[in-house]
């Protein structure tokens, strides 16, 4: 979870647009719907080998699987976990509240969720070895056959599960994100024993703040995220710092976010976490201020930062020397050989919804990985 010492890594969030044939599937399976279990698996591996070779032609070094198999970052653990059942109608933002003809704008240009969102209803346990598996096994062929630099995959955090699916059944928050990591150690664990970097998905420390927890004070918001982070700490007690990264982000979508908790807050409990390495949102225009925040902050000599040097919710193309001085900030605050590119968040955070085009998405990371070469000629250039 470090550069090399001559030159800037590239790396993204995860999640990339998926075809229509892979959100074909994924909704037939979501939808209780018949479909071929053999024809499945052949889409996903042979989009997972494209997702891949498009990453390494836009000179990404440590590239996942697109999240290709998943319906969405946070709600396909209904197909891994035991305990979860039901709907929940979603929950709008409170940034977004005060704005129905822009919901309903949004909803027409980015499509509407209608993917599931559960509850807990009963005792939570992993059921997913199989998908882990299949996961695993395509992103171990499509690398193989396209050599990037590294690769890690997605899982999502006990906090942000717990986020989205809300608790019916154990007696306290405790107890259920207890459950949660202890279920989703195996696939933590089946990443990292692949050689894979795992990467954990954090949003429920920051933007849980006003989506899934926005009826708690900001305390007890605050006091939740300390709960989530030893919830997630627990889960990562086999795996090596440096074999993880988390995310955070205050989501990812086109709105005021005027009701988003501030960086300089969480900051001291996102730093608690065990992974070394931090993707965080920093070029949004809420939040791509609080880069002073870590100038300031108390950052542990093992952690890795990954600023977010791509937007994820707009199809502009960012000029490369705008990501090359980005760069150069973050590298000023930590050490170039501690500064990862990435982006703030993923461009297909749920399948078949959200404003990113692929071909612009790809575009975006091919713009990352020429603003890199540049900051690392003038980070390098007395070596």
């Amino acid at each position: 979870m470090s550069s090399e010492t001559s030159r800037i890594y590239t790396t993204h969030v995860g999640s990339l647009p998926r075809s229509a044939p892979v959100t074909e599937m994924l909704f037939q399976r979501e939808l209780g719907q018949a479909y071929s279990k053999e024809a499945f698996d052949v889409v996903m591996a042979q989009a997972v080998d494209e997702v891949v070779a498009r990453q390494v032609r836009a000179g990404i070094d440590l590239v996942s699987d697109g999240e290709t198999s998943k319906i969405g970052y946070a709600t396909y653990i209904k197909d891994r976990l035991t305990g979860f059942e039901g709907d929940n109608p979603r929950q709008v933002a409170v940034d977004l509240k005060d704005y129905p003809q822009f919901r309903e704008r949004m909803a027409l240009f980015s499509g509407k969720q209608t993917f599931k969102r559960c509850s807990c209803v009963g005792p939570v346990s992993f059921v997913g070895s199989e998908d882990v598996a299949a996961d695993i096994d395509n992103l171990r062929k499509a690398v193989a056959a396209h050599h990037p630099v590294g690769a890690f995959m997605n899982a999502a955090s006990p906090g942000v599960v717990a986020a989205f699916q809300p608790n019916r059944y154990y007696p306290s928050m405790e107890l259920y994100l207890e459950a949660v990591a202890e279920a989703m150690r195996s696939e933590y664990e089946a990443i990292v024993a692949a050689g894979f970097i795992l990467q954990v998905d954090c949003p429920d420390l920051a933007m849980a703040r006003h989506t899934g927890f926005q009826d708690l004070t900001e305390a007890q918001f605050l006091a939740q995220a300390h709960l989530q982070v030893e919830a997630l700490n627990h889960a990562l007690r086999n795996i090596a710092p440096a074999a993880a990264r988390i995310h955070l982000c205050w989501g990812n979508y086109e709105g005021p976010h005027d009701h988003d908790i501030d960086l300089d807050k969480v900051l001291p409990i996102v730093l608690r976490a065990k992974p070394a390495g931090i993707q965080f949102e920093s070029s949004n225009p809420r939040h791509a201020h609080e880069w002073v925040v870590w100038k300031s902050a108390p950052i542990p000599q093992d952690k890795v930062l990954i600023p977010g040097l791509l937007t994820s919710t707009s199809n502009y193309v960012e000029h490369p020397e705008w990501v090359a001085q980005r760069i150069e900030q973050f590298a000023a605050i930590v050490g170039r050989e501690r500064v990862i590119a990435g982006t703030d968040c993923g461009f297909g955070t749920f399948a078949g919804i959200g404003k990113m085009d692929a071909e612009i998405s790809y575009k975006k990371l091919s713009v990352l990985s020429e603003g890199a070469r540049l900051a690392s000629r003038r980070l390098w250039s007395n070596v």
